[in-house]
Order: C-alpha cells, then sequence, then structure tokens
C-alpha cells in the first residue's frame, strides 16, 4: 500500500500537480492541514480514498481538526499540530498519540519535514508542498509504504 502524505499546500495547486505527475496513483492521500479550499481539486487528480484535517489557515472549513483511522493494522492520528504547541516540539503530540493508542501521529503546521521512530510510536511531518521553511526550502512530502509483510517505510520527497 503506497500512501501520499502531504500538508500546508496552502490553496497552490502547481505543487500538488508536480506529485501526482511524479507519484502516479496512490491508495491514500493524507493532507494534514491548510488546504485552503482545494478539497475538490484534490478529489480531481488523486482517485484513492482521502484523509483530510483542517488547519489553522483552513477557515470556514467543515474539515475536522483531528482524525483516527487505520491503514493496515496501524492506528493512525492525524492533526495540523497548531492546537498541541508543535511549533514549542512534538511532546504534546506525542504524549496524545500514546493516550489514543495510535502506532503513527502525523502533524502539519511547521512547515518542516519530521520523521521520528520512538520506542512505541512515530512521529512525521511530511513538510510543506508550497512553503518550506527547511535549509534549502524545496516543497516536501512523504510517501509511506505498507508491504506485505505489514512493514512500515517512509520516504521523505522534495519537489
Amino acid at each position: 500500500m503506497r500512501i501520499l502524505v502531504i500538508s500546508d499546500t496552502h490553496g497552490k495547486r502547481k505543487g500538488m500537480e508536480e506529485i501526482q505527475r511524479r507519484e502516479g496513483e496512490v491508495d491514500a492521500l493524507i493532507h494534514l492541514g491548510d488546504i485552503e479550499g482545494t478539497e475538490a481539486h484534490l478529489d480531481a487528480i488523486f482517485d484513492c480514498p482521502k484523509y483530510l484535517v483542517r488547519g489553522n489557515n483552513d477557515f470556514f472549513s467543515s474539515l475536522p481538526e483531528e482524525i483516527e483511522f487505520s491503514l493496515g493494522s496501524y492506528k493512525v492520528w492525524a492533526t495540523h499540530g497548531h492546537s498541541y504547541h508543535i511549533n514549542m516540539g512534538p511532546e504534546w503530540l506525542i504524549q496524545e498519540g500514546k493516550a489514543r493508542e495510535a502506532d503513527i501521529v502525523m502533524f502539519g503546521h511547521t512547515h518542516r519535514p519530521y520523521l521520528k521512530k520512538y520506542a512505541d510510536i512515530i512521529a512525521l511531518n511530511p513538510g510543506s508542498v508550497s512553503y518550506p521553511r527547511q535549509e534549502g526550502r524545496k516543497g516536501s512530502y512523504m510517501i509511506m509504504e505498507i508491504d506485505s509483510e505489514n512493514q512500515l517505510s517512509f520516504d521523505q520527497k522534495y519537489l
């Protein structure tokens, strides 16, 4: 199973289209907030199940602030992160993820890629497609794969 994880597109379609051109079909898409009204565009270019959360710039959006769902045997908790003080570090998110018995915590908001495997939980942020803040300032996203033996792998990619 190939899962595309993106965040912080901020209404910009060009980066999403480039990712679709590069990656082709995926089995699921996760958008971690600050979509800014481009949900219909995501539906048009990606034909797969989608898991979307509202970010701090998704004014008037009816998307949920956080969601829990399963991918294979893994329980995922996804949120934009701003409500959990993510700019101060991932500790609050990790604690909340553990309390929810999640295997994977996904967040956006910082516009910086992040992937860390703790003893009993994985935390990740694909960075921002449209407004990256990490060194080099390249738009970023992540491909998560679950193989036939239920093993996880993550590939951080840049535009």
